[in-house]
């Protein structure tokens, strides 16, 4: 551990780590904290665009970005300090598809042309990004899609559907891979391309989830929608590539060790301040068990991330997979024991808009607990489910 620990120790690292502190105590609204500490993942159009702007007037709104086009090229070090401080002051995630999924693939692999045209919408937070990867037999084994782009002349006519689309109801624009040769194994002949969500032809239809929360998933329909040749990221046939380098930024960035400490440090909280029969809820040797073997899984995490971040610039290949795999496990089992502590309330209060105005607190956050628990078990399952997770560490590490 020592090469971490000096990696996170400099006086630079430090010096860094007050400034985010002080912007963080100075800026973050406390509505939008609020709604972070009740485990809400996806929050409004608004309100990301509100957070993304007071971020980017203090530099900081694409940390990962090399500063020639407008982000803060911050250090590894710097960007592992900038999520946990962020995460432990109740700031929400950043704009996850254009920020971190999609803005690094156009700098890898757009042209000069389509950096202009598309990165600063991404960087001022005027933009906002969907994916369209999954289909309805192609989540899992995702190289199998069937939504087509037929070239014609200097468009693609994109038909089919896409399905699990985050955000789809509230995006202005997606980057997905569509099936543009069948000829070849599957994992050829697909093609990245951009399309403007008002394009003719488009179409979105919500997904209710079972948890409540709304329409955050989508299933967006493809009826001869025109696609201009500029708009294709990459050579044709090429997609298939450019996915697999924005999964493997996604599987790490789903680990979320430090938004899982935030939600541990508040599971704790409660238990110390909530009595059950005269006795503090900390003091039941279940509870407290549990809570331990979640820090101990919860570091075990922490550790090995670190060891990934700082292991000598080499990209992450099955590495990715493990930490999206063990993250997601630990972070779900952190937010079913919240949801577990609360008792029989989180049950009676699955839907906080049937409480009656005048209902008890610990029912409101019980709902909150229980609808978290619920929704989030969809990080298990997006990029890649932790089934896929597990085949690829055994063909990557085992080779099997």
């Amino acid at each position: 551990m020592e090469r971490l620990d000096s990696n996170l120790s400099s006086p630079e690292v430090a010096d860094f780590r007050r400034k985010v502190t002080a912007f963080l105590s100075e800026n973050l609204p406390s509505d939008i904290r609020a709604q972070v500490d009740q485990e809400k993942m996806d929050l409004s159009k608004e309100d990301q665009r509100r957070w993304h702007k007071t971020v980017r007037a203090h530099g900081l709104a694409c940390p990962s970005w090399p500063k020639e086009y407008g982000g803060a090229g911050l250090s590894d070090a710097e960007l592992y300090i900038l999520e946990r401080e962020f995460a432990l002051a109740g700031a929400p995630r950043p704009m996850i598809y254009g920020v971190t999924m999609l803005g690094p693939a156009l700098i890898a692999h757009g042209t000069a042309d389509q950096k202009r045209r598309f990165l600063p919408g991404i960087l001022e937070g005027d933009t906002f990004w969907c994916q369209g990867f999954s289909e309805t037999n192609a989540g899992s084994d995702l190289a199998s899609l069937k939504c087509t782009a037929r070239r014609d002349g200097d468009c693609y006519v994109i038909n089919g559907h896409k399905m699990w689309t985050s955000e789809g109801h509230i995006a202005d624009w997606m980057f997905g891979i569509f099936r543009t040769d069948s000829s070849g194994r599957k994992q050829q002949g697909i093609t990245f391309l951009l399309l403007d969500m008002r394009s003719p032809g488009v179409s979105v239809q919500p997904i209710a989830t079972f948890d409540g929360t709304g329409t955050e998933i989508n299933q967006v329909f493809f009826d001869d929608v025109r696609v201009p040749i500029e708009q294709r990221i990459g050579d044709e046939g090429a997609g298939w590539e450019i996915a697999k380098s924005v999964l493997t930024s996604e599987r790490f960035g789903n680990a979320e060790v430090s938004r899982s400490i935030a939600s541990l440090a508040r599971l704790e909280a409660y238990c110390k301040t909530t009595t059950v029969d005269g006795k503090r809820l900390i003091e039941d040797p279940f509870v407290a068990r549990r809570l331990i073997e979640l820090e101990i899984a919860l570091r075990a995490v922490e550790q090995t991330e670190l060891r990934f971040l700082f292991h000598a610039g080499e990209e992450l290949g099955a590495e990715a997979a493990l930490l999206k795999l063990r993250g997601t496990e630990v972070q779900n089992a952190i937010l079913s024991a919240a949801a577990d502590f609360r008792g029989p309330a989180a049950s009676l209060a699955m839907d906080e808009s049937d409480l009656p105005p005048s209902a008890p607190k610990d029912y409101v956050d019980a709902s909150h607990a229980l609808k978290a628990h619920m929704n989030y078990r969809k990080t298990m399952i997006y990029g890649g489910s932790s089934e896929v997770q597990r085949n690829i560490l055994a063909k990557g590490v085992l080779g099997l």
